[in-house]
């Protein structure tokens, strides 16, 4: 495999004038995220939006050695015509010449094969298997956090820091994730598969800030991206429709099935089984009186099984791929003693008591009064009830068991 990787210029311009106080306070949390020395390396992953470029100003005006690296991940000519898309098109045009501006060194690199197989080919792949992909955990897993950091540290940077909103503190000589201090913009659910050696190299300079003071100090800063619009939905989907996406690259999904009721009962048909997922009520075109929700997808028999909603609740789940940040030696010793946590089924819900608990080989989740809508494919991540602020770690969910 080939990566292309391209170089804009270093024209250096003159960065605009703004509060000393208000673009002090933003450099010192800065530097303080970073806690290295002055003239570090440290290389900014700029995907061209507002936050990634407030990142690299922030550290190259707190007089740290910032290089700019961006990564082409889809095909950016679709991408041009969507607003708020990201690494792609626009994205890259806006990264060099922020980095232009800035006067630091900028690469492009062209992961778009790698994005292919590690990302949306396995997005496709899930639909296809009856379960939910998170795609922006995926892309987080590989090509950023795995990939990325490479070329980071083979450009002799001391660290790599991104514009995630979330807070990585070092407590007691030990590395640990937290929330950012804005909730409504705390990333730490998408960032469950970060390791320790990961979060060791990390640095996330926007954990003390609020989505309005980053474009304020962009603003300030004379940033041309301050009043960008942010990323909507899944980036690599210009026209927002990803059934469309499955549909071309997996054709397959398009065989038609049943639509079946829990209790046996037939109630109709559909033309795909990647039309549908777990919890969701419009788009069903069957009516039995009461509404209904897709409960269980059944992919080798392309059934789509609806039910009353309280049929969505879960009393448990089983974890794959997991990653554990806590104390603990391992996961498994955690899921051993029934440790507490906080489960966390989706960015958008809040995370819920729980306990781990062994299942077989698998790690388990129980949760103390249920959860809605739970799908395999989803991630779970999990928090430190003590301390719910903390990330501990997490997994994907495998299966799932009813409430009893």
């Amino acid at each position: 495999m080939t990566t292309v990787i391209t170089r804009s210029q270093d024209t250096a311009c003159p960065i605009a004038a703004m509060a000393p106080a208000d673009l002090d306070a933003a450099i010192a949390s800065a530097r303080a995220a970073v806690g290295l020395p002055v003239g570090s390396r440290v290389v900014a992953a700029m995907s061209g939006g507002v936050d990634s470029t407030v990142v690299a100003a922030l550290l190259h005006k707190a007089g740290y050695d910032v290089v700019g690296v961006t990564l082409q991940l889809y095909d950016h000519g679709a991408a041009l015509k969507k607003k708020g898309a990201c690494c792609a098109g626009q994205d890259i045009h806006d990264a060099r010449l922020a980095a232009d501006t800035l006067g630091i060194p900028h690469y492009v690199l062209d992961y778009e094969s790698r994005f292919r197989e590690a990302v949306i080919d396995q997005f496709a792949d899930s639909y296809l298997e009856g379960r939910t992909p998170v795609p922006c955990i995926r892309c987080n897993q590989t090509v950023k956090f795995r990939d990325l950091l490479d070329v980071a540290r083979d450009l002799g940077a001391e660290a790599m820091a991104t514009g995630h909103y979330v807070r990585r503190s070092v407590i007691d000589g030990r590395v640990q994730m937290r929330k950012a201090i804005d909730p409504s913009r705390d990333q730490s659910y998408f960032l469950f598969a970060t390791t320790r050696d990961q979060l060791d190299y990390l640095r996330f300079p926007l954990a003390d800030l609020e989505k309005p003071q980053v474009r304020g100090v962009a603003a300030e800063l004379g940033l041309r991206i301050a009043a960008k619009p942010d990323s909507q939905d899944i980036c690599f989907v210009p026209s927002g429709d990803y059934r469309t996406l499955i549909d071309r690259l997996r054709p397959q999904g398009r065989e038609a099935g049943e639509i079946v009721h829990m209790d046996g009962r037939v109630l109709g048909t559909h033309a795909g089984i990647t039309d549908y997922t777990i919890g969701q009520r419009r788009g069903l075109n069957v009516a039995v009186g009461d509404p209904l929700f897709v409960v269980r997808l059944e992919p080798e028999t392309r059934r789509v099984i609806v039910g009353p909603r309280e049929a969505l609740l879960t009393g448990a789940l089983t974890l794959e791929e997991t990653n554990w940040l806590g104390d603990e030696a391992d996961f498994a010793a955690a899921a051993a003693t029934g440790r507490p946590v906080l489960a966390r089924v989706r960015s958008t819900r809040p995370p819920l008591p729980a306990r781990l608990f062994r299942d077989g080989d698998a790690i388990g989740v129980s949760f103390d009064a249920g959860e809605e809508g739970v799908s395999p494919g989803q991630a779970c991540a999990l928090y430190d009830p003590d301390d719910p602020e903390r990330l501990l770690g997490g997994g994907f969910i495998a299966s799932t068991r009813a409430l009893a």
